[in-house]
């Protein structure tokens, strides 16, 4: 069993935070490999669900998709339900049909702000990219090339305003960074914060790199 296979089984060791549901954010910057990252956890899961947080943004609320997760997908499977989202059609600029999301033992979150406060209490896990944000644009912006260059400089900005007034990094409890083959797993520093200070139920304040 490599060290992913063995990462990701330790996610069905931890207790349920969403109903019957471990929900696993894997959150960082765009472009820093959390779609790669999610893919390959599901894989090695045995195909366990994944809900890409594209599928809830639209060009008009980038970071405003709170409500639809929590109505359409937090809410059933809390309650042992299937879930039923409406994907965006980033072409179409409108919503698709519905598409399930069954409650299974470990359900990822992948996307920027997977981790933000409100999806917090929800979550069994949060792991976080560690790319700063640069090479993670970089990354993006090469990806997907030139013509979507106008949207990479909204979006970009639209990400700092998130990250300054929402931030995941420091809530973290596992930092994950991209090899050039497999993963660094790095303790996170609510990890961190846990392991050297008294038990508390605040949240520990927040960091800067």
């Amino acid at each position: 069993m490599d060290d992913l296979a063995r990462r990701a089984s330790r996610l069905l060791t931890l207790p349920p935070s969403c109903g019957p549901v471990r929900l696993i954010a894997v959150d960082g910057h765009a472009g820093s490999g959390k779609s790669t990252l999610a893919a390959r956890v599901a894989a090695a899961l045995g195909n366990a669900p994944v809900l890409h947080l594209d599928d809830l943004a639209t060009h008009e609320e980038l970071f405003g998709w709170v409500d639809r997760l929590r109505d359409q997908v937090l809410g059933p499977l809390s309650n042992g339900e299937t879930a039923h989202y409406a994907p965006y059609d980033w072409t179409a600029r409108c919503f698709g049909p519905p598409r399930a999301l069954e409650p299974a033992p470990v359900v990822l979150v992948e996307g920027v702000g997977a981790g933000r406060r409100a999806l917090r209490p929800h979550l069994a896990g949060l792991w976080w990219m560690e790319l700063g944000p640069a090479a993670s644009w970089r990354r993006g912006r090469r990806r997907d090339g030139p013509a979507l260059s106008a949207f990479w400089d909204g979006w970009t900005a639209a990400e700092e305003r998130h990250f300054a007034a929402d931030p995941s990094r420091p809530y973290a409890d596992t930092l994950v960074r991209q090899l050039p083959v497999g993963y660094e797993w790095l303790q996170g520093p609510l990890a961190t914060a846990r392991r050297d200070q008294p038990v508390t139920h605040r949240e520990p304040p927040a960091a800067t790199y």
